[in-house]
Formats: structure tokens, sequence, C-alpha cells
């Protein structure tokens, strides 16, 4: 995981290339609970960093999933809407939401690291 990056809001970022690839980290998914539900955003959207774009239902509750950095919507996991719980199973793995062509690469230097991000989760516990 060590090249992930992290938002304060509990998503993590991939990128290959100029392609980001974005989802929910484990802290989060396993403070939702069980994932029941899934809204992800259209193909095409533009989404500016820290935008709401996607909806995490579970059993305790909904959340918003916001955009880490800015970007267009590339690709959405379609496979979620069948299989939601994907998130709860493999969170920075197949339970990822959508892909983006990012448009602002330097947002992700305000991101945090594996080990800021765990710092971060410790402190705000």
């Amino acid at each position: 995981m060590s090249d992930l990056k992290f938002s304060k809001d509990h998503e993590w970022v991939a990128m290959e290339g100029d392609v980001a690839t974005i989802g929910i980290t484990d802290h989060a998914q396993q403070a939702l609970g069980d994932v029941v539900f899934v809204e992800l955003p259209e193909l095409g959207r533009m989404v500016k960093a820290g935008e709401a774009c996607a909806v995490v239902e579970s059993v305790k509750a909904a959340s918003d999933v916001y955009a880490p950095i800015s970007g267009r919507v590339v690709e959405v996991n379609s496979a979620l809407g069948d299989n939601p719980g994907t998130i709860n199973s493999d969170p920075a793995g197949e339970g990822w939401f959508f892909k983006l062509e990012a448009t602002a690469p330097a947002e992700l230097a305000e991101l945090m690291d594996d080990s800021a991000y765990h710092r971060f989760v410790e402190e705000n516990a």
C-alpha cells in the first residue's frame, strides 16, 4: 500500500500514468460496517478535489465519497452494484470506486502517504 496517497476523508488514490484509481480506506470501511449499496459517478463527469461524487451505504449509515484530486471520471467499478461487499473484503483492491483522468496531478502532493495517514487516523480516533 505504500504507493497509495490518502485524503483526510479516508479515500485512497493510486496513480497509473495520468489515471487515478480511487476507493475508500480499510479504516473507512470498518467504520461503515457491512456495505449494502454504492452509487457511482457518471462517466465523463468532471469533479474537483474535495467534491462529493459517489455514495456508499452500509447497514449503519450512508456516506459520501469525495474526489481526492480533480479530474474527469473515465471508469466506474460497475461490479460493486452486484457485490458492494467487495468494499469490505478488499477496499484497496477490487473494492475501488472509480477512475479519474487527473486534470491537476499536482494536487497529489497535498495528500498523505501511508505513514502520515496512519498517524492521522490514530490522532483522530
